[in-house]
């Protein structure tokens, strides 16, 4: 099966294009743009790189959060376009699940807090558990303050995510931090994700798949408090 895959929700956006769970090609967004300009012209080129016509995509994959309420946005409504516009089959993931994926090293066993910034001194967290098939969610994605995620740390477990930028020197002792290269979810691991869960029999419909956002805008908390 061949896969585009679309990962806008982080600022070092990117696109990916694999053959069942193998890449064949990555290209990630410049970070000067916004992902709105950005975005189809990477397809472009990532499509003449591995010489596929649009029509050649079977699956668009593509993370639909948490992440940037913009990123969302334009990541999901490209993935869904593209996709209905070659006939193909689209499948969303969780940002937060393709930056467990990309922790490949960790033991079975290893417990893992995959962390996004959301702003308002908060994150976006969830946490994992590593077993023989993979990562398994322990619960489902929250929203806490960064302070609460930190005193909630347990030894031994591993975290990672973009937002380590920021939080990485105020963790406490026990904790092991992951490879920088890996904090930021990637499109090839989207694609390779979306691949897992599409063997597993998952499937997205193309007119109701939707952003997730995991909370509400600044705006829409305003409205709610007047």
């Amino acid at each position: 099966m061949r896969i585009l895959a679309i990962e806008t929700t982080d600022a070092a956006g990117s696109v990916a294009a694999l053959e069942t769970g193998r890449i064949l090609a990555a290209h990630d967004l410049d970070t000067r743009l916004r992902s709105a300009q950005t975005l189809a012209p990477a397809i472009v080129a990532l499509l003449e790189k591995t010489a596929w016509q649009p029509a050649d995509v079977q699956l668009v994959a593509v993370a639909t959060g948490p992440g940037s309420f913009t990123g969302l946005r334009v990541g999901v409504a490209t993935a869904k376009l593209f996709a209905y516009a070659v006939g193909a089959e689209v499948l969303g993931v969780n940002t937060l699940e393709v930056i467990a994926a990309q922790q490949t090293a960790a033991a079975e066993g290893a417990e893992l807090w995959a962390v996004l910034d959301a702003q308002r001194n908060q994150v976006f967290a969830g946490r994992f558990k590593r077993d023989k098939m993979g990562w398994q969610w322990q619960g489902e994605t929250v929203l806490l303050d960064n302070s609460a995620w930190i005193a909630g740390l347990q030894p031994g477990q591993i975290v990672s995510g973009p937002v380590l930028e920021k939080l990485a020197g105020k963790l406490p002792e026990g904790i092991t931090v992951a490879d920088r290269a890996l904090w930021s979810p990637k499109a090839a691991a989207v694609g390779q994700l979306a691949w897992k869960h599409y063997q597993a029999g998952h499937r997205d419909d193309v007119f109701r798949l939707l952003p997730q956002y995991f909370r509400a805008s600044a705006a829409e908390e305003k409205r709610a408090a007047q």
